[in-house]
């Protein structure tokens, strides 16, 4: 992306599923916080499309802003419904991604923003059962730990 610099994508997704009563709730990890949010999405993305591999056709930038980590989190993951539902864009990886901080629109106010690539696919071109309805902030966190950043996450389904 021109006048973005970005992280090249290439490094183990760390997440798993925990037991909740009715939705499907994942923790995941990374070195980084960018390594974190990819693997939010892989986690994301083993709830809508399971194992079918999606081909890389279609590459699209973006842009998201939130007012902190979490609501940057929410919006990301959101986002990614969002193109699959008004798009029929069904992403096969993150090519790649920043995060970082930026100045808001009061002073002395800090947000948060991430950008970057994904390459996917067209949904319509594979056969899978989307039962994710939403992103929700229900026990959703964002921190560091132990060196790393951990995040966890509610799907509504």
């Amino acid at each position: 992306m021109k006048g973005i610099k970005s992280k090249k994508i290439c490094y183990f997704m760390s997440y798993s599923f925990l037991e909740h009563t009715a939705d499907v709730k994942f923790r995941a990890d990374g070195a980084t916080i960018e390594e974190m949010f990819v693997s939010a999405v892989e986690a994301l993305n083993d709830v809508i499309r399971g194992d079918i591999e999606i081909l890389g056709q279609i590459e699209k930038p973006f842009v998201i802003e939130g007012k902190d980590r979490v609501s940057l989190l929410y919006e990301f993951l959101e986002w990614f419904l969002v193109e699959l539902d008004s798009e029929d864009f069904l992403v096969s990886k993150i090519k790649e991604i920043k995060v970082e901080k930026v100045s808001g629109a009061e002073p002395n106010v800090e947000s948060f923003r991430v950008s970057g690539v994904v390459t996917g696919d067209k949904a319509e071109n594979y056969k899978f059962t989307n039962d994710v309805k939403a992103v929700t902030f229900s026990e959703m966190y964002v921190k560091e730990d132990e060196g790393k950043f951990v995040c966890q996450v509610v799907l509504d389904v």
